[in-house]
């Protein structure tokens, strides 16, 4: 039985990719469907993956499946063959990335989960079923002519921040399961209007389409694919492309350019920039915006503390960090700390 799990380091797995000469894809894919064994659903699909040399992070729940996935490009029609062997994932659309580096992923991370995105919704009355429904690039460009539509992103302010659609209302938390029930509290007042939602590959906001219908709204959308389709879409039939400035990916990368314009700023100096990236301090891994003035200026790091321990010897550092846990940490949370670095 092929082994379930990785047991290489990391870091030499991140080197052995850089090292690869074939090119890889990056991809995401989700859909909800009914999975009545998510473990052995889990596995099945490790094996398979894990033969192919697709490396990637995939969550399992009985809801269905959520994906970004690397796929050398020699394997891809047999990565797309597989997929439509399973039932419940035939004909699943694959949203290609925007900007491919072929680095978005160096090992095949797959979990079981109690939800393939965290909703918070307990109420067992509610129904994936009874969602919103799709528009395409075409539909959303033409029903965003009229003044009178509203446009939700639903996804996090750390995304929202360095790029989105015209006039789209952010839904200002860093949690998906706060913006839902915040989404349904600020549109009272538009219930009878078209409302249309997107995110970054349509997984959050087909979601959230239900749960506005659940609440009693009738004219409810959301953008098929996503960001990703939508932005692959326009520049595939040279259509008016609505979105500027850059995509968030919850990958290596950090982000993929759809339009040249920059609407954010470093958080270290103001100065226009969009590039994310996590503080170097390995005690902190914030993740914040920088521009590269000051990435060279603070070494990588966001702040003057944090600069000065990632120049310690690796020895004290490690001391230092001694029993200390890191977690999900983003910008906005913890601007104070940014403050002092100017």
């Amino acid at each position: 039985m092929a082994t379930l799990h990785n047991r290489v380091s990391q870091k030499e797995l991140k080197e052995k990719l850089y090292q690869e000469t074939e090119s890889r894809t990056t991809i995401s894919f989700y859909r909800y469907f009914s999975i009545e064994d998510p473990k052995k659903f889990r596995d099945q699909l490790y094996q398979s993956l894990d033969a192919l040399r697709v490396f990637g992070r995939i969550y399992i729940a009985h809801e269905g499946i959520n994906a970004q996935a690397s796929v050398p490009n020699s394997q891809f029609e047999a990565f797309k063959n597989y997929l439509n062997s399973i039932s419940g994932l035939q004909d699943i659309r694959l949203n290609i990335a925007v900007a491919d580096d072929g680095k978005s992923f160096w090992v095949l991370k797959i979990k079981v989960r109690d939800k393939i995105v965290a909703d918070g919704i307990s109420d067992p009355s509610f129904d994936m079923r009874n969602r919103g429904r799709y528009v395409n690039a075409e539909e959303f460009n033409k029903l965003t002519e009229d003044p009178s539509t509203i446009v939700i992103d639903m996804r996090n302010h750390y995304e929202y921040e360095v790029g989105h659609f015209d006039k789209a209302i952010e839904i200002p938390s860093d949690t998906f399961r706060e913006q839902l029930p915040m989404a349904v509290d600020m549109m009272q007042e538009n219930k009878d209007k078209n409302i249309i939602m997107y995110c970054t590959g349509g997984i959050r906001c087909e979601k959230a389409s239900a749960f506005m219908l659940h609440h009693g709204y009738k004219n409810v959308f959301h953008l098929e694919g996503g960001i990703i389709h939508y932005a692959n879409t326009v520049k595939e039939k040279e259509l008016p492309n609505k979105f500027k400035g850059k995509n968030f990916v919850f990958d290596d990368r950090l982000g993929e350019r759809v339009t040249e314009e920059i609407l954010a700023h470093c958080h270290q100096c103001g100065k226009p920039a969009d590039t994310h990236t996590n503080c170097k301090n390995d005690g902190c891994h914030l993740l914040f915006i920088q521009c590269e003035e000051c990435a060279k200026k603070y070494d990588g790091c966001c702040s003057v503390e944090c600069q000065q321990m990632y120049n310690m010897p690796e020895a004290e550092r490690k001391e230092l960090r001694k029993g200390k846990q890191n977690g999900m940490m983003v910008f906005n949370k913890s601007r104070h700390r940014l403050k002092k670095s100017r």
